[in-house]
């Protein structure tokens, strides 16, 4: 790494880069380098080219793209070399970490062994050796019992340990470039921190210059010296890091700015007099079996309680966030509600009525004056249907109109979400992520509900439509009087969109009140973790480049 802070020539160049599908120009003449030792952030919205570049630079396009331009590391255009040379390069000299590490970990082998591969394969070692450099990469990326861990499967890991090995195997060969796409994406806000900070020591302690691709500019503020801005496959800006958002000279780099959680309010004062309650929790348990026998019974050794002694009050009319991370018993409660779930302890009430006591007809009723919007719009919308007649279905279903009729309704509804009338007659993997939210978000007013539950509804979407959603929900809100449960990781949204906030850690409340006085002065441990992570990200302080790159020189 000697000679860093004197080096003139970029380690990667990339020069009039064109991506076409066919007739469809998805990358157009993209032009950015990236010096030794520098992290280099590329942001934009989905469909913006921020992926594609970089896979175009790795050559893992599928074979009906088209590439045009020059992309050289250390002067060697990689859109020239034959197949033999890449293979050589990839996985070597640059690693990349993808942004679903699900979808990209082997679930038939072990960690240990999907860690090693990469270096068996580039660096000549023997498997024992191997397997135990990956130990030694499990341990430096911060998985505790990496020996242990090693000789585990995928699905034993939690999301953000799959993105830790992810990252063990991609800097395995101590590559020159990590290009990272989406690494932080829906995970939960101490996680994500925690990611990015492995992220920067690596890049600190081994000079290894990165690639960021995200929608957040809050991540890339925090980890990066300078930043590429993308539209349409296009760049629109590009500069330090500082200089643009502080100064950001085009249009949409300033709608990405505003559009970042906790830029704007959405309603959160509220009234100091509250409604009585429409939704009353009271001590709510809800236990999961953790193992079965072989004769299929059940010990008590090994239930897992989710949710622990729960209490918990909603007003008509009122917006209130439930935070916490991925395991905290977020979901569970809202699927309890719902009655997805069977509470082991405790009772829902929906305007005095015991949920749990209902059936029948009243059962029916209780269904659509609750209703529940959730994570993952594709999972949740039938694949086989229209997203106009998904959203039809429940109103026909529940005899509140006749199939032309509930045809009509719907297509009112997705005119209320905003979705054009051009795409009424489209399966959901046609549409994009934010539309197809909004289509769920459809289907849950169809019945026109007066509890309206959202779980995690933009955790994975774009900031710009992140903040669009939220528009929509506190405009249908108004508009419906609706009473709004809204479940998330992040919260800088919660802050800026709920009267009221109910913190869960282990299945368990562990502060509750108004959210503004709860998230900006939390007192449980806890929460202060919570906020703290957020503060972290949120004050992007970052070491400049030109003393990052003299530190790394030897």
């Amino acid at each position: 790494m000697s000679g860093l802070e004197t080096s003139k020539r970029p380690l990667l160049e990339v020069k009039d880069l064109s991506v076409s599908f066919g007739g469809f120009a998805a990358v157009k003449n993209v032009s950015f380098t990236l010096q030794p030792g520098e992290i280099l952030g590329i942001v934009g919205e989905s469909g913006s080219g921020k992926s594609v570049t970089c896979r175009a630079v790795m050559r893992l396009l599928t074979a009906a793209a088209r590439a045009e331009g020059r992309a050289a590391l250390d002067g060697r255009d990689l859109l020239t070399l034959d197949e033999a040379e890449l293979c050589a390069i990839r996985g070597r000299d640059i690693g990349m970490i993808f942004q679903n590490p699900a979808s990209h970990l082997d679930p038939l082998r072990r960690i240990g062994e999907q860690v090693a591969a990469p270096m068996i394969r580039h660096l000549g070692i023997g498997k024992r050796e191997g397997l135990q450099r990956a130990v030694k990469l499990l341990e430096d990326v911060g998985i505790r019992e990496p020996e242990k861990r090693a000789r585990s499967y995928p699905h034993e890991f939690s999301g953000g340990m799959k993105q830790r090995a992810m990252i063990a195997a991609a800097i395995g060969c101590q590559p020159k470039l990590l290009i990272a796409d989406e690494p932080t994406t829906a995970l939960d806000v101490t996680v994500q921190a925690r990611i990015l900070e492995l992220l920067k020591e690596l890049n600190r302690n081994t000079g290894l210059a990165m690639i960021l691709i995200s929608h957040d500019l809050g991540v890339v503020a925090d980890i990066c010296s300078r930043v590429v801005v993308m539209r349409h496959g296009e760049v629109v800006e590009q500069g330090a890091i500082d200089d643009v958002i502080n100064r950001p000279g085009h249009p949409y780099t300033r709608l990405l700015i505003e559009s970042q959680p906790g830029r704007k309010s959405y309603g959160t004062a509220g009234s100091q007099d509250r409604a009585p309650p429409l939704l009353r929790i009271d001590n709510l348990s809800v236990t999961f079996p953790a193992g079965q026998g072989l004769l299929g019974g059940f010990g008590s050794s090994n239930a897992f309680r989710a949710l622990d002694g729960v209490d918990l009050e909603i007003s008509t009319g009122e917006t209130v966030g439930i935070v916490g991370e991925s395991g905290s018993g977020k979901s569970t409660l809202a699927r309890s509600i719902i009655r997805l779930n069977t509470p082991s302890g405790g009772a829902i009430h929906l305007d005095g009525q015991d949920v749990g006591a209902l059936g029948g007809e009243a059962l029916t009723a209780f269904r659509r004056r609750v209703q529940m919007v959730f994570q993952n719009p594709y999972d949740s919308l039938n694949p086989r249907l229209s997203i106009a007649e998904a959203v039809a279905e429940p109103i026909w279903r529940h005899g509140i109109a006749d199939r032309k009729a509930a045809r009509k309704e719907a297509d009112a509804l997705l005119e209320m979400v905003e979705l054009p009338s051009s795409l009424r007659d489209r399966k959901p993997q046609q549409l994009s992520g934010g539309q197809c939210q909004r289509v769920g978000v459809a289907r849950a007013l169809a019945l026109k509900p007066q509890l309206l539950i959202a779980d995690e509804i933009t955790s994975a979407l774009d900031v710009t439509t992140q903040a669009q959603i939220l528009e929509l929900l506190m405009r249908l809100q108004h508009e419906r009087a609706l009473t709004l449960l809204y479940i998330s990781h992040d919260l800088s949204v919660v802050s800026s969109l709920c009267q009221r906030v109910y913190v869960f850690k282990a299945g368990r409340i562990v502060e509750q009140g108004v959210a503004q006085q709860v998230l900006s002065t939390p007192q449980d441990p806890y929460t202060q973790a919570l906020v703290g992570s957020l503060a972290r990200l949120q004050s992007a302080k970052r070491t400049p480049y030109s003393q990052t790159v003299a530190t790394h020189a030897t």
